[in-house]
This record gives C-alpha cells, structure tokens and sequence, in this order.
C-alpha cells in the first residue's frame, strides 16, 4: 500500500474515475438533480477523460524536499517513458540533453525490436497496474458513505461538495483496499459539466497493512486538481502527497510528494533515419522525436 500511496502521475487520472463510482454510495440526494442523473453524467465524461489520456504526453514536475526535477512523461508503444528534461527549474545542460536522446533513442530501438511477446510482457506489466487500481475504484461504493454537502464557488467553478467517511462494517477484499477503511474525503465536481475540480482525501485512524508490515498513520493526506486541457477533456494539474507510516512498529516513514502537470499536447512522431556511424562502416537506425507543439520551454516551467 506504500506503494500505492505514492503511484506515478498518470495513474492520478485514476482518482478522477474512482470517484465518480464512489457517488453510487451517496446517502444525501442533491434536490437540483436526481443522483442516478449525477452517476450517470460524470461516469460518462471521467470515463472519456481516462479513455483519452494514453493520447496524450505531458511535463511532470516533481518536488521531493528541496530536489526539483521536470520530466517529459511521452506514451511510447503502449507504455510510458520517462524523459529528465529540467532541475531545479532549469532545462538540461547540452551534454546532459545529448545523454537523454541518447537514452531515448535506445528505448525506442528496444521497443522497435521486441518480439511481440517481449512487447506484451511489458505492456502487459503496465496495464496490470491500471487494472489493479481500477478494480480499486469498485471498493470505494462500499468503503465510504458520502453525503451532499451543498453548492460553493471553487475558482471559476460552481462545483457541488461532496463528503465522505469509512462505512461502518466494511471488509476489504485485498490489502490495497484496506487503507479505504480509515480514509475520509472530500469532492468537488463541477455542477455545470460534472468533471472533478478538485479531491482530496486523509487517513483519520490508523490502518494495518499487513502484506507490508506496516501501519498507515494519521495526518497522511493527498489532494488533486483537475483542469480542462482541450475538447472537453480534463486532466490533472496538481497532485500532492503527504504519506506517515510505522514499520514494524518501530520505523517512521514519512514521505512528501507535490507534483504538477503542465503542458499536454499529441505526441510527438518517431521516425526512423539513417546516419553515418563513426564506428564502422555503413548506417545506424536512429530514432528521431520531432518536437511537440507543446514544446517545454524554459518560461513554461511552473516554479512554486
């Protein structure tokens, strides 16, 4: 659950989706709409939102203490890939840029060349951690009881404001939704197109993890932040991650993460060209990325 607790960028997309079942389990019917109509909107546009966002490349922005660093997150042959392109806020030196296209053209050689099972393997590996996040999402109707808190403002939203606490008799199914059973959150959806403006949840009571040996403490938190990002598609912004836990009982393990999203755009295409070698006689295939409308720029790198 450590684990899960501090998942990679794009599966935060997934909360979006989790928390459009968890309205299923509200207790307090909005008198404006009927829930059923509420269920059935949002599952709609969150579900078109998550189907999208493999389409998509984007710029992460990860702040872990006083280390900053900014990476291209690119969707390569149907897994993601990683790319350094800034720290601490400012984009790579050119030998250290040479280093990562050389890094880049080499996985896309490798995911050129792989044998279809190889290609499955590890597309497969990369679906599996979706999968179990998604079949984590059908935990939280039955984890959490939420009831409509009413209408407010957020930012340029008129969102409505949903609450929810532990459901008293739960049993987990696994080890990963057990952490539900201490949780507590908050939702905000816009009333107007019913995408998630904003989530946040916290753990209120201790929770035994026992596959890890550990113990999700209080005071450990996350909070999302959605935007539109073009055709009526929404995708994360801002996610941030405080994480207390004991190990054995006798281990503290704190962990602070605050990532933001910036930046998405089509991916890029990736070509093939023939360059002379210096090494020996003949060609070398190598991958050319060529740049993205949606290009980092120094002056697009937010900086909090």
């Amino acid at each position: 659950m450590l684990s899960a607790l501090s998942m990679r960028p794009i599966r935060h997309l997934l909360l979006v989706v989790l928390f459009a079942s968890v309205l299923a389990g509200i207790s307090g019917a909005a008198q404006q709409l009927d829930p059923k109509e509420i269920i059935q909107r949002s599952a709609e546009v969150n579900r078109r939102d998550w189907d999208a966002a493999p389409g998509y490349d984007y710029f992460q922005r990860e702040r872990d203490g006083e280390k900053v660093k900014t990476y291209e997150e690119i969707m390569l042959a149907g897994s993601r890939y990683e790319r350094l392109v800034a720290v601490d806020d400012k984009p790579l030196p050119p030998e250290d840029e040479a280093k990562e296209q050389h890094r880049f053209e080499m996985a896309v050689a490798q995911r050129q060349e792989e044998s279809p099972s190889e290609r499955e393997h590890r597309v497969g590996q990369y679906q599996k951690e979706i999968d179990r996040d998604h079949a984590l999402m059908g935990e939280l109707t039955k984890a959490l009881d939420f009831t409509l808190a009413g209408k407010e403002a957020l930012g340029r939203h008129e969102v409505y404001v949903l609450k929810g606490t532990p459901r008293a008799g739960y049993r987990p199914p696994n080890r990963y939704a057990k952490a539900l059973t201490g949780m507590q959150g908050t939702l905000w959806i816009d009333a107007a197109n019913f995408h998630w403006v904003k989530a946040e949840a916290e753990v209120v009571h201790p929770v035994w993890i026992e596959g890890f040996v550990a113990r999700i403490e209080p005071g450990t938190r996350f909070e999302l932040e959605q935007r539109p990002i073009a055709d009526g598609l929404w995708m994360p912004s801002h996610f941030s991650m405080t994480a207390k836990a004991k190990v054995f009982l006798l281990f503290s393990h704190y962990e602070q993460d605050d990532d933001t999203y910036f930046n998405y755009h089509k991916p890029a295409p990736v070509r093939r060209k023939r360059v002379i070698s210096n090494d020996h006689a003949g060609v070398q295939p190598v991958a050319v990325r060529q740049a993205p409308s949606g290009a980092l720029l120094d002056s697009d790198i937010p900086r909090t």
